[in-house]
This record gives structure tokens, sequence and C-alpha cells, in this order.
């Protein structure tokens, strides 16, 4: 199939592509690499007025360590975390993730920035940010607010951008030399989306853990303080200590009734409890 018609204009810097979304802020869709919107189009899923094509505004393209995090603006793309063109304060961690999206061709063009923006919880940034505890920052012509990851995603397909705003840069807080990273998840075959998704932040030394559950229909489940999965603490032998039944509790609070379903996500999280203490 071929989108339906509309007018595509590519500003000149980020302030034009703010006053473009602000003036059609109800038929404007935004358009980077293009990777998500693109199927979208074709399929007639989204019919916008005005595409407006932000893949060329340097601002958005910087990557660079502030203090103890690393910013990414919202153009970086999946290739130049997985090829180190990007500092890593994650200590491997997002280049690991980065690596295993879809196909080199979707992350020689796909954009971390259009990931969140599309809010899709089976992407693979959705979760693993939320593990890392990173934060997005939205601009708009009224300002700049940041939000973190996990309440930027709002439900299937739904995030927090107001009308007009747009993803700006992502904060990466850097990633203790104790802590320990696990990631998993589960594909009927290379290259599809997730339909379970285990992201795991687990520091022993200061006895926290962020634990994720992607790939559900809505929101990820998003542990902060996780010691309920672990027997009541973190500690050195965490991988022994981890509870499944706790896990399964966690899905059936946010309403998978599938048995089958919470052991494939029980499953996948634990794999990636094992890699965190591998």
């Amino acid at each position: 199939m071929k989108p339906a018609p509309f007018s595509y204009e590519r500003p000149r810097d980020l302030d034009a592509a703010l006053s473009m979304l602000a003036a059609n802020s109800a038929s404007a869709k935004i358009i980077a690499g293009g990777q998500s919107l693109g199927p979208m189009l074709n399929l007639r899923l989204v019919q916008p007025e005005l595409i407006v094509d932000i893949s060329g505004l340097a601002e958005l393209k910087r990557a660079e360590v502030v203090g103890n995090e690393l910013v990414l603006g919202a153009l970086v793309t999946h290739a130049d975390i997985e090829d180190g063109r990007t500092a890593d304060v994650t200590r491997g961690a997002m280049r690991g993730v980065a690596a295993n999206i879809a196909y080199r061709a979707v992350r020689n063009r796909g954009t971390i920035g259009g990931s969140l923006s599309h809010a899709d919880p089976a992407a693979d940034w959705i979760s693993a940010l939320a593990a890392l505890g990173a934060r997005v920052t939205l601009r708009s012509l009224a300002g700049a607010r940041t939000l973190a990851v996990d309440a930027f995603v709002l439900g299937a397909l739904e995030s927090a951008l107001h009308p007009g705003e747009i993803v700006e840069a992502i904060h990466v807080p850097a990633r203790a030399a104790s802590a320990h990273w696990g990631y998993a998840k589960s594909c009927r075959k290379t290259g599809e989306f997730a339909h379970a998704i285990g992201a795991v932040l687990i520091n022993p030394a200061a006895a926290s853990a962020r634990v994720v559950i992607g790939a559900i229909d809505t929101t990820p489940i998003v542990v902060t303080d996780a010691a309920e999965l672990f027997g009541g603490r973190i500690a050195a032998d965490y991988k022994q200590r981890f509870d499944v039944r706790v896990a399964d509790a966690l899905l059936v609070g946010a309403g998978i009734d599938d048995a089958a379903q919470r052991h494939i996500h029980v499953s996948v999280l634990k794999r990636a409890v094992l890699e965190a203490a591998a």
C-alpha cells in the first residue's frame, strides 16, 4: 500500500521544527529514521496532513557525557550506540541492547528518540532505559520538561508527549562498577519484536536492584525496590534467591491472566537475572 497524500517539510533547525508542530499539532507527524512511522503510513494506520522531517537537525544528534550521565540526542541511531560512536557510561549494557534490535538495516536508520516516541511495549529501549534509570527531555516552544522513562510511557503506543512536543534528549546515568546488568528477550525469530523482555540492574554492594518486565500489552512493570523478588534482600547470592512466584504475582497484578504467557515472561526475567550474575 501507499500512504495517503500529505505535505512535507524539512526544517532547518529545532526552533523551526517546533514552530511547524505548534502550528499543525493536530495534523502533523514527525519523521526521523522512519522505521516505525514509515510502515504505519504505508498501511494508512496514520494519515497526517503534514510530515515534519527532523532527520537533518544537528541539535538532536549530540552525544556527550555531562557530569555522571550520558546525554543522547533523539536522533542518535541504534547503530551509533552499537558501534561505539557514543560514549558508553553503562559499561556495555546499551551496546548490547542496541546490537540486538531488529536488523542492521533498521539499526542504521532507527533512532533512540523515535523508538521511545513510538512507545511500542515490545521495543527494546523502553524496557532497557527504564531499568537503567534513564530520563527523557521533551521540548516545545513553551520550554522543556524532563521525565523518567518509566513515567514517559503511559501505555501501548501511548506516551506523555503533549501536542507540539518532541523528544529532545535521553539522559542515561553511569552504571556503577559494582552493578550487574542482565537483559533478555524472547522472539519467535531474529529481528521480530519481542513478546517477552526482562531487564535487571542489580548492585549487591549497594543492596539495590531495578527490575523491568517488558513486552506486555501495557506499560512495562518497573520495580525500583526489587528486594521482594530476591527473598527480601539484595545480596551477592541474588541468583539463588530469585523468586519466580513473586515475579508471577507481579504479572497477575498487571492483568496477565494467561498462565502460559506469564511463564514465558518469568522465564525470560530469570534469564536476565542469570546473565547479570554470570
